[in-house]
This record gives C-alpha cells, structure tokens and sequence, in this order.
C-alpha cells in the first residue's frame, strides 16, 4: 500500500470513528500534499514520490514541534497540545526510526564505506547515510555523531 493509499484508508477510518482531531490532521496532509504535488507540476512531475512525501511528512512535525516550544513558552498548553497530536498522527505514517545502537552502525558503515578520515569528508559520510537511510536516520541527531566519530 502507498503513502497516498494509506492516507485515503486512514481517513475513512477516522471518518467513521467519528475522531475529528485525527480527521483534521490527516486532511491537512492531503492538502499539504496537494500543495506538494502542484509545486512539481512545472518540473513534468504529476506526484511526488513516497520519499519526497516522507520528506514533506518530517517537515511538517519539524514546524509542528517548533510551534510546541512557542506555545509552551507562551503559557499556552491547549495549542500546544493541539500540535502533539498533529505529530502523533503524522507520524504513523513515517517508517520506523532507528534506535541509538542501529544508528551508531549505521554511521560507522558510511565512514567505512566512504574512506573518511577527517571532518573535511563528512559530507561523504552524510551523502551515504542520505541515500542510505533517509527515511529512517533523523539526519539532525546524526549530525553530531558523525562528527563526533571524525575527531570533530
């Protein structure tokens, strides 16, 4: 089943639950989806491929978590709340994260693999772990321990 199956079959659900919090979360995908695949339009693309939507999906919890620590800041926990559970819907349509131990492999495979000795390489490291694992590394907690293992 594609994203874009999954998101139709999730909204009915919720539909039908009668759950409109997640109904209003997985409507705002579909439009931010739509807005997605009209942005490739001039490029000949009609829509954008699943990775590219798991990428449009980690930005949306990136901004989504963003205004959680405004809001929090603010004294306003029922917006903030409100963006929680955004993320959670969000992110059951995201594969499944790898933990610390998977990751800390991950890394040491890519430098291996890419010959990087020093931290003027790190963009090989992270080009690998990109094509690699993009959907499954958060590519900002990797930042530091790729350059953390390259002496940096």
């Amino acid at each position: 089943m594609t994203l874009r199956e999954r998101f139709t079959a999730e909204l009915k659900t919720a539909m039908l639950a009668k759950d409109a919090p997640r109904v209003g979360a997985i409507r705002m995908i579909t439009a931010k989806l739509k807005d997605s695949d009209i942005a490739a339009r001039p490029k000949g693309i009609d829509a954008i491929a699943d990775d590219e939507i798991i990428a449009m999906l980690k930005g949306m919890i990136k901004s989504r978590k963003e205004s959680v620590e405004l809001y929090v800041q603010g004294n306003r926990q029922e917006l903030a709340d409100k963006e929680l559970a955004e993320i959670a819907v969000i992110e059951i349509f995201l594969p499944a994260q790898m933990d610390d131990a998977a990751t800390a492999e991950a890394v040491k495979s890519a430098i291996a693999e890419s010959g990087a000795a020093t931290m003027k390489e790190m963009g090989k490291v992270m080009a690998i772990l990109k094509a690699k694992h993009a959907a499954s590394l958060d590519m900002s907690k990797v930042n530091p321990l790729v350059k953390q293992m390259l002496g940096g």
